[in-house]
This record gives C-alpha cells, sequence and structure tokens, in this order.
C-alpha cells in the first residue's frame, strides 16, 4: 500500500468517524489533502481553474471545520477522498 492509498484510507475512516473528530483534526485531515492534491496534479500535468476551485472549497472547509455539520464534515472528507483516488489511478 503507497503512501496515497493509505492517506485515502485514513480520510474514509475519518469520514465514518466523523464524530468522534475535532474540529482540528478535521482541518488538520483536509490540509493535508489540498497538500497532496496540489502535489500529486504537479506530478500528472493537470492544471487549470476547475483544479484550484476544488482545493480552495477544501482550503475553505478547513477554516470552517468548526462550523461544519457531522454531514458536511464528512463529505468534504469523502470528496477529498474521492479526488486523491482519482489522481493516484492516473499517475504513472
Amino acid at each position: 500500500m503507497n503512501l496515497t492509498t493509505a492517506f485515502i484510507a485514513e480520510l474514509i475512516r475519518a469520514a465514518n468517524e466523523v464524530e468522534r473528530l475535532a474540529s482540528y483534526q478535521i482541518s488538520r485531515l483536509l490540509d493535508r489533502s489540498v497538500d497532496a492534491i496540489r502535489e500529486m496534479r504537479r506530478k500528472t500535468g493537470i492544471v487549470g481553474h476547475h483544479a484550484r476551485d476544488v482545493e480552495i472549497n477544501l482550503q475553505l472547509a478547513s477554516a470552517r471545520a468548526r462550523d461544519l455539520s457531522t454531514a458536511e464534515a464528512r463529505d468534504v472528507l469523502l470528496d477529498a477522498a474521492d479526488i486523491l483516488r482519482t489522481l493516484n489511478s492516473l499517475e504513472p
């Protein structure tokens, strides 16, 4: 299992147990997701406005993690996992 796959699994576990997480833990996971997505996009050569929009949305969710409902936190963690899964499938 590579590091990206392990991180995707961590995001999914967190989403399934989101009610047990503190807001700072959710924020930290989202910040790590943004960093990983940027790095993977750089490696795969994917650029564009939509790519930045996704990162901005994750950053905004991270900044307001304490205000997210349980459902919103779960959804954003799963979104991050899904983006990483897709990018991981594109890596050579």
